[in-house]
């Protein structure tokens, strides 16, 4: 009895001991660190390594010279809340719940920071959050607001953070790893805000682009022909729908839409920085006023004071990468750290006449995605596959060598990354945006769903019955809608009845079914 009690306590003790090890487990290559950079609506078209005419972007080009840059990298649904939902969950909108930026989110849904902190990893998001509920399946979060920032909501109380937000919300990731547990891999998500409306930069980068001209995209000036009515009707024009003093930084003079909430945007700027900020502006302002801009000098002048100082948040995104690296590379942390670069969803720069995102035009769809994973993606390397931001959670476990949820949609990338050929790789994405915001600080988009290939996309505006077919080979821009085009039958009908097999494999049944044609 007392030899089987003995026999029953060792057996314990090396259970207990195992659980214990296997908990501090020692940072392998097997379990990689992970960072994942996410900023907030920055579009390819402004990133050095996707072909930017209009900007640099050294620290992020640099990343990209190092790992693997996603050539077809795309969104489910173009809006803040909905993208953060599907990056956590591998789901579309209408399986996670958050199809509009004020639907509910699923909380109890597996998500990777819930399946990776279970095995082992130490697990943050610091930054910007945007969902309904609090993270969950971090061991430390921190959530922040405005470009200046006042305070902080974190896991451990309010706090009294003040800063830019791109520099705070780097530098206290950083702080976060610097205090982890060295013997356990940590997966931490930089959640920025930028580059995200009202574009208000650093002080340090008010000169930048002063005085430059910004090449304009070829569609700035565009009629909408051939498009549905809803086009012509979303409050995103560059030429009517920018706010003067909360989008243009033109005086606040009492009387303009959002004047109070362009005053506190800037209420966390110390006096200081108000001064700078008051004197960048004051020149070109006061030419402006003089001016008494019309028609299509209007909107020109709305696109350079708009695109500036959009670039201008995207230094300090850029910068803030470079930090990062810079960290890895200082504390001994470079070779076993995988580091991507992401955005929540791409954005107009001016294309279509349009700002902000939500359309299922390119450059709303498009996400940049670079990968450095050292020792398994091969440095400079670029993956045209189809790849979609539901891929994401399934991605970053498979990375940690933890199983994926079996509902997640998306697939992981990891075999791509590796230069792996998969012939049963996807050949179509499906889209749904269904937010429909409505009156004079909103945008009024249409709800749309649609499917897109490497060549063709298919749109149905079910808010206003309307088809668009576009071929991006010969037609980049979205110009010609070629829907009623008979030399494309054969195409639209392949593209009209995978969009009804992708809505039934994702089953989802929010939004009208596709009609006949």
């Amino acid at each position: 009895m007392i030899r089987h009690g003995i026999t029953l306590l060792l057996s314990l003790f090396c259970f207990v001991f195992a659980l214990s090890a296997k908990s501090n487990t020692p940072n392998t290559p097997d379990r990689p660190n992970i960072i994942f950079i996410y900023a907030d609506d920055h579009a390819q078209a402004a990133i050095g390594a996707y072909g930017s005419v209009i900007n640099e972007t050294p620290n992020i080009d640099a990343l990209a010279s190092q790992g693997m840059r996603f050539a077809q990298s795309f969104v489910a649904n173009s809006i803040c809340g909905p993208a953060r939902a599907t990056i956590l969950t591998g789901l579309h909108s209408h399986a996670n719940g958050r199809t509009t930026n004020q639907t509910p989110f699923d909380d109890d849904l597996p998500t990777w920071p819930k399946l990776m902190q279970a095995a082992g990893y130490q697990t943050a998001t610091l930054g910007k959050w945007h969902l309904p509920t609090e993270p969950n399946g971090f061991d430390y979060w921190a959530k922040t607001g405005d470009y200046y920032v006042t305070g902080a909501t974190t896991s451990k109380g309010k706090r009294d953070w003040r800063g830019y937000t791109t520099d705070l919300i780097t530098e206290k990731s950083l702080e976060w790893i610097g205090k982890r547990n060295p013997n356990k891999p940590f997966a931490v998500w930089i959640s920025h805000s930028a580059a995200h409306r009202n574009w208000a930069p650093a002080t340090r980068h008010l000169s930048l682009y002063r005085g430059e001209y910004i090449p304009e995209p070829k569609t700035l000036l565009t009629d909408y022909a051939g498009k549905s009515p809803g086009a012509a009707l979303s409050q995103m024009r560059i030429s009517k729908d920018l706010f003067p003093a909360y989008d243009l930084k033109l005086p606040v003079n009492g009387e303009q839409i959002l004047d109070d909430a362009a005053e506190r945007r800037m209420s966390g700027m110390t006096k200081e920085q108000r001064e700078k900020w008051d004197a960048a502006y004051a020149e070109e302002n006061e030419a402006f006023g003089k001016a008494n801009l019309q028609g299509d000098d209007l909107t020109r002048w709305n696109y350079q004071r708009y695109i500036q100082d959009y670039l201008r948040c995207v230094a300090a995104l850029d910068e803030s990468v470079g930090q990062v690296m810079r960290y890895l590379e200082d504390n001994d942390l470079a070779d076993n750290t995988i580091v991507i670069y992401s955005s929540d969803q791409g954005f107009f720069l001016g294309e279509h006449g349009w700002y902000d995102k939500r359309w299922m035009y390119e450059p709303s769809l498009q996400t940049p995605l670079i990968v450095k994973w050292p020792g398994k993606v091969k440095p400079g390397s670029t993956s045209d596959a189809i790849v979609q931001n539901i891929d994401m959670a399934p991605t970053l476990l498979a990375m940690a060598g933890v199983d994926a949820s079996a509902q997640m949609h998306g697939r992981s990338l990891t075999g791509l990354l590796q230069g792996v050929t998969l012939d049963d790789w996807r050949e179509a994405i499906y889209y749904h945006y269904q937010q429909r915001d409505k009156g004079r600080t909103n945008h009024t988009v249409a709800a749309h769903y649609g499917v897109r290939t490497d060549r063709y996309k298919l749109i149905y505006v079910y808010d206003h019955d309307t088809w668009e077919f576009y071929d991006l080979k010969t037609d980049p821009d979205e110009v010609h809608n070629r829907y009623e085009d008979d030399a494309y039958t054969e195409q639209i009908d392949t593209l009209y009845h995978r969009l009804i097999e992708l809505r039934q494999a994702y089953n989802d049944t929010t939004g009208p079914a596709v009609p006949d044609r």
